[in-house]
């Protein structure tokens, strides 16, 4: 398995500027390219401060630029709100500007307060995602090609921008069966968020997961999976304990947008606590939270617990600093992942087919 970095791109505090935002995560990426993280990850939401990212696919070419090795992934696309014949020549674009690092993460999306303002159907997201997958493998197999489907329909046509590499990798988020079903037949790397929760929800996510890959016929042993995590790296419990109440943030506004209980309030939206919310305390006993070994500890039980290929983490989040994202990227690949490496073995072998990894 390798890890990467996830920037979500959110602030807390009314007219934090965005200039500034952008700025500390493309330090934040050429800082993980460095210390020999695997891939940076960039989300995409619209029309609040709960995300400042529009476009993952602008935020990876912006670091292809001041990074060398690190692959750059979109988390995620949300397909159903673009223009296919735009969106399908951008992915060429970066794809190619890269190097060939694009890693293209898609989801069909889950928020109505953006599908709304997009004018798209949240009920028809997944189809739309699914009939977008369909493209994006004639686009870049194919010189021409043309298509017609229930959503999406294209004359005979061309994408000149073309990928280093033919298709990119292609991820999968979300927490359904159709998703995760169309990853196991199509070939895709699902991935989740652990939310606010620790190895047994985690352990319960493989379990889905392999279920799906068991309905397909697949070997869920042989099944890659990404898994986005909250990291902070502390040095006193009030210190784990306000980086926490950042995430808490973040959950709550995430729940609000999911369950259409959000609140403006012009820019800015209400925080408002989400159904069976945790007290700050008992998160940050769960979270990855915390000195190194704690962090460790904590890491080794989800991994165990997981087998992902990909762990990805979620450094700054909130009103948390740049300061303190940085040092977390730092302790963890100078004293965390050794300490990984000590207590689980080769991280080569985790995530692998059974049968490989016991060569």
């Amino acid at each position: 398995m390798d890890f990467g970095h996830f920037s979500l791109m959110g602030y807390r505090k009314e007219g934090f500027p965005t200039d500034r935002i952008y700025r500390e995560h493309i330090e934040q990426v050429r800082r993980a390219d460095e210390l020999g993280f695997e891939i940076a990850w960039f989300a995409e939401h619209h029309f609040s401060n709960y995300c400042t990212c529009p476009s993952p696919l602008m935020m990876a070419a912006a670091c292809a630029s001041v990074t060398r090795n690190i692959r750059l992934g979109t988390a995620v696309i949300v397909s159903p709100l673009y223009e296919p014949a735009r969106v399908l020549a951008e992915i060429g674009m970066v794809d190619a500007i890269s190097g060939g690092r694009l890693v293209l993460g898609v989801g069909s999306g889950y928020q109505p307060y953006e599908f709304e303002r997009f004018g798209v159907d949240l009920a028809d997201a997944g189809p739309m995602m699914d009939e977008f997958l369909e493209l994006v493998h004639l686009a870049f197999t194919r010189t021409v090609f043309a298509y017609e489907g229930a959503h999406y329909s294209m004359p005979e046509t061309h994408i000149s921008a073309r990928p280093v590499n033919g298709v990119p990798e292609i991820w999968i988020a979300g927490d359904n069966s159709f998703g995760h079903r169309l990853c196991a037949r199509r070939g895709f790397v699902p991935m989740f968020t652990g939310r606010w929760k620790g190895a047994d929800y985690i352990a319960e996510m493989r379990g889905r997961l392999a279920e799906a890959w068991t309905l397909e016929g697949k070997d869920p042993d042989a099944m890659p999976a990404g898994i986005q995590r909250f990291l902070c790296v502390t040095d006193s419990r009030a210190e784990a304990l306000e980086y926490v109440d950042h995430c808490r943030h973040q959950m709550r506004l995430a729940s609000a947008l999911r369950r259409r209980a959000e609140v403006m309030n012009g820019g800015m939206m209400n925080e408002i606590p989400f159904p069976d919310e945790p007290s700050l305390e008992d998160m940050a006993d769960t979270l990855p939270v915390g000195d190194s070994e704690t962090v460790a500890e904590r890491l080794a039980a989800e991994i165990r617990a997981g087998r992902p290929s990909h762990m990805m983490f979620h450094v700054q989040v909130g009103g948390s600093s740049q300061a303190q994202a940085l040092n977390t990227l730092e302790r963890f690949a100078g004293e965390i992942r050794p300490m990984l490496e000590r207590e689980l073995g080769p991280l080569d072998a985790i995530g692998r087919p059974q049968s490989q990894a016991a060569d």
